[in-house]
């Protein structure tokens, strides 16, 4: 992965990237895929080696693949996967990477881990150590990003926005700060893994501290990039903002 854009003097350490692609590893638990890879992150360029910090260039980045299984799609050579990129590839370029899937692969979202935890580091660099109206020491509050499973299929977590912290998160398998509900998850999904099926669900995200005058007017404003990311993610069915759905309901 290759990230542009980065500002200079950010401190980045390969640490700081790898805290997250473990979050994100195959194989971790029961109810994630099965496939072992160690997610292992290498900095090739953009930061520099003696002081730790961004240089201004591009930040280039790899995460090898170890645990190899072309084998395993063979039958996709003939075959398309209904609610996949791989027709659409096909119409469109004339050839795809029936080997996986390639791009429209969810592994393709290892980039978007790393390049998220370099995006966490330069956000704490450049916002402010305090932001107006929080409830932090003297009325304020510190940049916090915080996200969690609030729904699987019809099992829904009673979750507080203003209070839920990333310690509650990362206290069960399934990240959802909700211990009581966290179980029933757990169960649910690792019954359709049984049966060969999959589940739906959804995912929140608070961020806390965060400084006006993010993105730019009309087509670049804060709501429209965040849209764009979430429903670039290949199972993205959905995204709301603030009142979101529930608004159509007022």
């Amino acid at each position: 992965m290759v990230i542009d854009g980065c500002p200079p003097r950010v401190p980045i350490a390969a640490a700081d990237i790898q805290r997250e692609l473990d979050r994100r590893r195959p194989g971790q638990s029961a109810i994630t895929t099965q496939r072992r890879e160690p997610d292992e992150v290498e900095i090739l360029s953009g930061v520099s080696s003696d002081s730790g910090l961004s240089l201004g260039t591009p930040i280039a980045l790899m995460v090898r693949n170890q645990d190899n299984r072309g084998g395993d799609y063979d039958e996709m050579r003939t075959k398309y996967r209904p609610s996949h990129a791989d027709f659409t590839y096909q119409a469109k370029y004339g050839i795809r990477a029936w080997q996986g899937g390639g791009r429209a692969s969810a592994r393709e979202t290892v980039g978007r881990v790393a390049a998220g935890a370099v995006a966490r580091k330069v956000l704490e660099a450049l916002a402010p150590e305090v932001a107006p109206g929080g409830a932090g020491p003297e009325g304020r509050a510190m940049f916090d990003i915080v996200a969690y499973v609030r729904r699987v299929q019809s099992l829904e977590a009673a979750i507080d926005p203003e209070s839920v912290t990333r310690a509650a998160v990362e206290a069960n398998i399934i990240r959802c700060p909700d211990a009581v509900m966290a179980e029933k998850m757990i169960a649910l999904v690792d019954g359709a893994r049984k049966a060969g099926d999959s589940l739906g669900g959804v995912v929140e995200a608070v961020a806390r501290g965060i400084p006006a005058g993010l993105g730019e007017p009309v087509f670049d404003k804060l709501d429209a990039e965040l849209a764009r990311a979430m429903l670039s993610l290949p199972a993205a069915k959905g995204f709301e903002i603030g009142s979101g759905f529930e608004g159509t309901r007022l």
